[in-house]
């Protein structure tokens, strides 16, 4: 028999972090944990829906939560149809039971990654904020030797972002930085093809959302008559469904979807839409949602999984001030995992 129970965590940014829907100081979440009555080891996994996005950011979320621990011998039907709607549940339950099924020494999946031997690509993130510490954040980027750099925009004007991009493709050309934006549904319906057009003329690789999500019309307009390469993000949360999914792929049409277990229905819910796009010759990668070390290492080592070859948005571990201790570094835009640093994690 096995026994759970959660504990609530703050974690705290190094400084605001700013986005179109606007700038978190910081982010809560929950750990939960599982044990079996025949061990003394116990399985973490990480719950941390994103504030007014996920759709298990709820009043009655933490209730969910306390109800899997009490009920935690029914697992089965909690990872099938219990929390298909409450997509960050699922996912810290799947960690939680996989942490413990191995051993609890929070390796997932045993791989090259785990044992230090290989990386994965990631994107520089730059954050919103004026335009100089953009600047900053893309010198130190560069400096860092990431080589694919992911700009989020929707802020500060258009224009000045357009300068920004500008400016970087100057110094680079496509061949050496690839430039990601992610608009956060910040472009409007009367302008959107007039700024995907001025991007358009940057190399820049793909955008992120460039309407908010919801106006299906408008969005599969710009997906076929785009410059620059649509992925959808924010229009995947809440579509849960398979059929749902499906009907989702067809009708839109994007050229990328991006994954996050903890918005997405956890690693069971990206296997399907994983599953789906390779169907439909949809490109995809998969990015953490500002989870701790704790969830962050559980995408990593599942993302390892599924031999990517592209940038992935794994980069955010070093954002918080308090931030578990872990095996996770990156070096050279590549995140690795390096055995010989220990988890430091106080129950």
């Amino acid at each position: 028999m096995m026994k759970a129970w959660f504990k609530k965590y703050q974690l705290r940014f190094h400084r605001p972090a700013g986005t179109s829907r606007g700038v978190m100081t910081t982010r809560d979440g929950w750990f939960l944990f599982v044990k079996n009555d025949s061990s003394d080891y116990t399985g973490i996994g990480e719950i941390a829906p994103l504030p007014k996005l996920s759709c298990d950011d709820r009043p009655d979320l933490e209730s969910k939560i306390d109800e899997v621990c009490q009920d935690i011998n029914n697992y089965k039907f909690w990872l099938g149809e219990g929390l298909q709607d409450f997509p960050s549940v699922r996912f810290g339950l799947e960690t939680a039971l996989l942490d413990l099924k191995n051993g609890a020494d929070r390796v997932l999946f045993s791989s090259e990654f785990t044992t230090g031997r290989a990386g994965i690509p990631i994107n520089g993130l730059i954050w919103m904020g004026d335009a100089k510490y953009m600047q900053e954040q893309l010198a130190q980027k560069i400096g860092q030797g990431f080589r694919c750099i992911k700009l989020k925009i929707g802020a500060i004007g258009f224009d000045k972002e357009l300068q920004l991009i500008a400016a970087l493709r100057k110094q680079h050309d496509a061949a050496a930085i690839e430039i990601r934006v992610d608009a956060n549904g910040a472009f409007g319906a009367d302008d959107a093809m007039e700024k995907l057009q001025a991007l358009a003329k940057f190399d820049v690789h793909s955008i992120e959302q460039p309407v908010r999500q919801g106006q299906w019309p408008l969005m599969a307009e710009l997906c076929q008559h785009s410059p620059v390469p649509v992925a959808l993000d924010e229009e995947l949360i809440g579509v849960n469904a398979f059929a749902k999914k499906e009907n989702l792929l067809d009708t839109l049409q994007p050229q990328y979807i991006i994954l996050k277990p903890s918005l997405h229905g956890g690693m069971a819910g990206c296997d399907e839409w994983i599953r789906l796009a390779n169907q439909r010759n949809i490109g995809w990668w998969i990015t953490s949602a500002l989870e701790s070390n704790v969830g962050l290492s559980a995408i990593a080592q599942y993302t390892f999984r599924k031999n990517v070859t592209i940038p992935q948005g794994l980069g955010t571990g070093q954002l918080f001030t308090n931030n578990i201790p872990s095996p996770l570094e990156i070096a050279s835009g590549m995140l690795f995992y390096k055995p010989e640093n220990k988890w430091e994690f106080n129950k």
